[in-house]
């Protein structure tokens, strides 16, 4: 009975140092926990199931083929779970945790059934993270360390990412095969950091920032991906601008004043005083505030403009000078009715978006045009970002309601600079209006006004996709019932081989079917064609001379296929650098590709001076490493 209880015991231990781990900081937007099979063959009705065996009920979350079943979730997970609503096709089983607490610390198990049988495909062990590491330093010192420490010993395989979370997450230093690697760093941080030599014998994988200034001041992640555990700790920056010695004699002086003019202020600028406003994405208003205990003339003239000095809107004589505003805030902004009284003269400003970003000030005019006060909102409109590596096959830009929409209502998806990507209307999708670019490329929802899903699928994404996309929808007046954003971020594709190789693919995959008359031209970064593809043949005589002989693309039925890939020959160091694909024609595409190829190691040999020596010779090897 003993040995059994041992062996139990042992097994869990077991079970528990095998499972995954994935650390996280609380407070952050979200954390993902992985489980993919691609190589899984699924029966018929199978369901994928994410359990935590500590929680009663213990279901996370369940998806079965048709889609979500979350009638036995645990409460504590309710509309904070998701997972890929194409899971099934491409074997992705993951699922995103949103606004993760430490109450969220725990074993997830990832299992799937079909046929009465289940079998447990994943362990994952959650840590959510309380604290964060604070470091401030004046600026004008020479370097400061954010310090990130592991278990020493780490495996060859590790790699280390350094970003900043709150500039959207770009790279400021990453570390991977052994080498430092800068080709995906920010220009900001470039030349200006450095990781400690022999990390992963150490485990102190800390980051030594050079010259930091008051602008590097914000939140840093340190992700470790060791194996398949994903590690990550949180480090804030406060740079502050040095006090000069003068600046603490005259605080004194100053104290005596601040202690009999602090009444006055505040009773005249309580009020008065600046604001900052966040909304997300999709509301269908925001109120910028102004209030004010003084009680103003019938004359009175109030006045709303943006940083750019447009009028937002006017109040004068009594009524809104619709005429004076500027076009872009023409029929989106409301002010109270009998605002000179004491007290509200806030705006409101109707479906928000990205462009509505600004200092909005608010001025008070007498009769005279003197200014009686003024105030400043700014004003923030939070945008969700969504992020996937060109190459995928597509991506989804979320976009969801509970409003009941009207069965005639049209949905119009735009980006940023007015370019139609797809149009529903009529109850279905009206492809003739759309940009070319987007031919072929966009997938809706069926039933979508009923169910309010309104999410749009790109298909084959590249980084010419990266933009904000605007879903607007519209009654059949025309006039919006909603509008609402999504930024794409589409991370440009990379591909590395050694000098020497035999060759290199640059791949692009894009729709097929495309017209037997488009032109395909692939272009380095110096505009040079390194190849053509035009009237069903390629084209030698359009290339230069640096790639002549040396490319080639799949001729049969390229087109067709939509496999667009370019293999170049003999890659050498100065091939290295940035290609872009462009598919010329009725319809469009493009892609971007940055190529680097690594210079081999090269082994010289130094001959000693013979002439002395009677019958040794001495072999030095200098090593010199060409690698870029």
């Amino acid at each position: 009975m003993k040995m059994f209880v041992v062996f139990v015991i042992l097994l869990h231990v077991s079970q528990h140092a095998l499972a995954v781990v994935v650390e996280v900081n609380e407070g952050e937007r979200s954390v993902l926990l992985s489980c993919l099979y691609p190589d899984y063959i699924l029966e018929d009705n199978s369901t994928v199931m994410w359990t935590r065996s500590d929680l009663n009920p213990k279901s996370v979350h369940i998806r079965r083929e048709i889609g979500d079943n979350l009638r036995g979730q645990n409460q504590r997970y309710s509309r904070r779970t998701s997972m890929n609503r194409y899971a099934f096709i491409i074997k992705d089983f993951s699922l995103t945790l949103r606004k993760p607490t430490t109450t969220d610390s725990g074993d997830y198990t990832c299992s799937i059934s079909a046929g009465g049988k289940e079998r447990r495909l994943r362990d994952i062990q959650l840590q959510v993270k309380e604290q964060q590491v604070e470091v401030k330093v004046e600026k004008g010192v020479q370097s400061v360390i954010l310090p990130c420490k592991t278990t020493p010993d780490l495996p060859e395989g590790t790699t280390v990412e350094w970003t900043r979370s709150d500039l959207g997450l770009i790279t400021v230093h990453e570390y991977s095969n052994r080498n430092d690697e800068l080709m995906t760093q920010d220009e900001v941080y470039r030349d200006r950091t450095k990781m400690n030599e022999d990390l992963l014998r150490t485990g102190d994988l800390s980051l030594t920032l050079k010259q930091p200034t008051v602008r590097d001041t914000g939140g840093y992640i340190c992700t470790i991906y060791r194996d398949k555990d994903i590690l990550r700790q949180k480090v804030v920056l406060q740079v502050k601008k040095p006090f000069p010695s003068w600046f603490k004699d005259l605080l004194v002086l100053l104290f005596v004043f601040v202690i009999f003019g602090g009444l006055l202020y505040y009773l005249r600028h309580y009020y008065m005083s600046d604001y900052q406003v966040e909304v997300d994405s999709g509301v269908e208003s925001v109120k910028l505030p102004c209030k004010t205990i003084f009680k103003f003339l019938k004359h009175t003239k109030v006045e709303w403009r943006d940083r750019n000095n447009r009028k937002v809107h006017v109040y004068h004589n009594g009524s809104d000078q619709v005429r004076e505003q500027h076009r872009f805030y023409r029929n989106r902004t409301e002010m109270k009715r009998n605002l000179l009284k004491p007290g509200d003269l806030s705006l409101t400003l109707t479906y928000p978006t990205d462009d509505d970003n600004s200092t909005y000030t608010c001025t008070v005019y007498s009769r005279k045009g003197n200014i009686l006060a003024t105030k400043n909102v700014q004003l923030h409109v939070r945008v969700p970002q969504v992020e996937v590596d060109s190459g995928e096959a597509s991506v989804l830009l979320p976009c969801k309601t509970t409003i009941n929409l009207p069965k005639d209502a049209k949905v119009e998806w735009m980006t940023k600079f007015n370019r139609k990507v797809h149009v529903y209307e009529t109850g279905s999708d009206q492809l003739e209006d759309q940009d070319n670019y987007y031919r072929d490329r966009t997938l809706m929802n069926k039933d979508l006004l009923k169910t309010g899903d309104l999410s749009l699928t790109l298909k084959y994404p590249t980084d010419w996709d990266t933009d904000i996309y605007t879903c607007t929808v519209y009654s059949r007046e025309g006039k919006k019932i909603l509008m609402k954003q999504v930024e794409l971020k589409v991370r440009v594709c990379q591909v590395e081989v050694e000098e020497g190789a035999e060759s290199v693919e640059l791949p692009f995959k894009t729709t097929q079917d495309l017209p037997a008359d488009a032109k395909v031209v692939w272009w380095n970064n110096d505009d040079r064609k390194v190849h053509m593809y035009k009237n069903g043949s390629d084209q030698p005589g359009e290339q230069h001379q640096v790639y002549r002989d040396r490319t080639k693309m799949k001729r049969r039925s390229l087109l067709k296929s939509g496999d667009l890939s370019l293999t170049l020959k003999q890659p050498t160091e100065r091939d290295s650098g940035r290609y872009s694909c462009r598919v010329y024609g009725e319809i469009k595409r493009y892609k971007r590709v940055l190529l680097r190829v690594k210079g081999r190691v090269q082994v010289q040999y130094h001959t000693a001076d013979i002439r002395n020596r009677s019958s040794s010779i001495d072999l030095t090897p200098l090593m010199t490493d060409q690698s870029v």
